[in-house]
């Protein structure tokens, strides 16, 4: 349907669907002290807007608004269109609870029978 619309009015169209994915998206990426959007996260990478973000490798962090989801090391994978898409080679989810550096303590018994009670 969108090939009987003139060229400006698609162009216009395209626009405003990568303006929206941008500002509806929370996740990003962090290298450092830069922040860049994500447009698509996968269990095997995600995808940014190339015209907006440079070159990305390394380490890096992803985050849901201000939660920290996982720590990640990244190399480029393609180009789809306007997206340049990453895969990782190693992802970390972060969890919330503290480093434990003892072994947790099992649950030892209320009481101990020795043998048969004798009656």
């Amino acid at each position: 349907m969108l090939e009987f619309l003139p060229e400006d009015v698609r162009r216009g169209l395209e626009m405003a669907r990568k303006r929206e994915a941008r500002k509806g998206s929370r996740l990003c990426v962090h290298i450092g002290e830069e922040v860049y959007p994500i447009q698509d996260l996968g269990d095997e990478g995600f995808a940014v807007d190339r015209t907006r973000v440079p070159g990305l490798r390394g380490l890096v962090d992803i985050y849901d608004g201000p939660r920290h989801l996982s720590q990640a090391l990244i190399i480029a994978a393609d180009e789809d269109g306007d997206l340049m898409r990453y895969e990782f080679k190693r992802e970390t989810p972060v969890s919330d609870d503290p480093i434990r550096d003892y072994a947790e303590e099992r649950e030892t018994p209320r009481g101990l029978l020795n043998g048969p009670i004798a009656m």
